[in-house]
């Protein structure tokens, strides 16, 4: 679906026929993280009881910080025996539904690649499969640390990406680690009170002069979903984009003034969730759930494997 952010109009085409639908010198920007395989079982070692971890982020102490199910039995002081030998000591409770944990000894990142699962959205309600550490990758992504994959670049294949190229469009990218809070509901009535999660970034040198060029010279920057729009609009600093790692827990809504990102290409998000208040933020409200009674009327597919909109 192409969304005119404008005028509200509504079209629709296929992802292949984006090198038409872009003006030449576009900068797309693309999120190139990896998906770790991020969700692991363990066994409590007192009682042997079950328990599902999903590693989200390192932790400030040197542990990891865990989304947990059954969290009210994961109490700090527990160990839990992971595969491989490995032990795990609840240290703390950031949240009702997260545990911090140590490892023992401290593993690799090839012992979650050889133990871990990917961690799908919980909404496919079914078991991660091996075709599913390729399907939940781009075929660009580079740097792992990712527990979720900035889905809007699933659509694009090698074939896509040499013509976007030919058409004269210029790539570049950026690593944001994904971490299950962008997509985690809102539970407040009141958007404004909803504390946004923080993600790191890294903005290589060379993509901010791309997008400081692109700026100046008034070509358009395409974010490549909305995980690069949150790692462009924190890295804007006065007049320019700044290289380098960061944090972004920037809640984008409604009212929001965009600096850097002038389209976006994305897919169709869940309610409630802070994504769907960013696109309502990059075009109208109204127009997005428009779009969105259309995208429903005309069959498309929504969430992590479903279809893409092009807002410009």
């Amino acid at each position: 679906m192409v969304l005119d952010r404008h005028t509200g109009a509504v079209c629709h085409d296929a992802v292949q026929s984006l090198p038409a639908l872009l003006k030449p010198g576009t900068l797309m920007v693309f999120n190139d993280t990896r998906v770790r395989k991020a969700r692991l079982f363990a066994t409590n070692a007192a009682n042997g009881a079950k328990g599902e971890f999903l590693f989200l982020q390192p932790s400030a102490d040197g542990g990891w910080d865990c989304l947990v199910d059954r969290a009210k039995r994961k109490r700090t002081g527990q160990e839990w025996l992971f595969p491989s030998g490995i032990c795990g000591v609840i240290t703390g409770a950031p949240a009702p539904d997260r545990r911090t944990l140590r490892l023992v000894p401290m593993p690799d990142e090839g012992w979650f690649e050889r133990n871990g699962h990917i961690p799908l959205p919980p909404y496919m309600r079914r078991k991660d499969e091996p075709e599913d550490s390729e399907h939940y990758q781009t075929v660009y992504a580079k740097n792992t640390g990712s527990a979720a994959a900035p889905t809007a670049g699933l659509h694009f294949t090698p074939a896509l990406l040499e013509a976007l190229k030919a058409a004269g469009m210029e790539l570049a990218w950026l690593t944001l680690t994904v971490g299950l809070g962008t997509f985690a509901p809102m539970r407040a009535e009141d958007i404004s009170t909803h504390t946004m999660h923080t993600e790191h970034y890294d903005i290589p040198e060379e993509t901010a002069r791309a997008v400081n060029a692109a700026k100046a010279e008034g070509r358009p920057v395409l974010a490549v979903g909305t995980t690069a729009v949150r790692a462009l609009e924190s890295a804007w600093k006065g007049a320019r984009l700044i290289p380098g790692p960061g944090s972004a827990n920037l809640f984008i809504s409604p009212g929001y003034s965009f600096s850097v990102v002038d389209v976006l290409f994305t897919n169709f998000h869940t309610p409630r969730s802070t994504l769907l208040v960013l696109v309502s933020a990059f075009a109208r409200r109204e127009w997005i759930l428009g779009a969105y009674g259309r995208a429903i009327e005309e069959g498309y597919r929504f969430f992590s494997y479903g279809d893409a909109m092009l807002i410009r």
